[in-house]
């Protein structure tokens, strides 16, 4: 078997990046949209912060994607924007409660992190693994920053 290397990525990796894209993009436009609800500035700045984040995660995984011949996705995808629209409600209708787009936030957070983890075990010794990594750190970072947030204010 030949060895693995960023522009020749197996099967199994491809479809590990195409979902973290997805998921990357997803959580961006999350945490924009979740910016302009929410009514606390300091959670809004954190959140436009974590959504650029997001977002630069995700053209990095583009590239990689493209230089294995692959066409990236680059939209977010309908699940995500149902969600987004139940947290805009969800907020709107709790008078635009910091609190409650922090729990929404984590429950986004929860998901692209356990995603990241399968990822990894999935694709342990891929050549694109120090990326998923640094990638993972930061989003347990940001998860965490979002968990200890929400519990400050609940």
């Amino acid at each position: 078997m030949p060895l693995e290397t960023t522009d020749s990525l197996n099967r199994q990796t491809l479809e590990a990046l195409q979902e973290l894209t997805q998921l990357n993009i997803d959580s961006a436009e999350g945490f924009h949209a979740a910016a302009e609800d929410c009514g606390d500035i300091r959670i809004s700045q954190l959140f436009v912060a974590l959504g650029t984040e997001r977002k630069q995660q995700a053209a990095e995984l583009q590239k990689y994607l493209l230089a294995n011949d692959v066409t990236p996705c680059r939209e977010g995808s309908t699940v995500a924007a149902l969600h987004r629209a139940w947290t805009a409600i969800r907020t709107a209708l709790s008078g635009h409660d910091p609190h409650t787009a922090l729990c929404e936030a984590e429950r986004g957070e929860d998901r692209i992190k356990g995603r990241y983890e399968r990822a990894l075990r999935e694709t342990a010794g891929s050549a694109v693994n120090d990326v998923l990594m640094r990638q993972y750190a930061q989003v347990k970072s940001a998860h965490d920053r979002v968990r200890n947030l929400r519990d400050q204010l609940g």
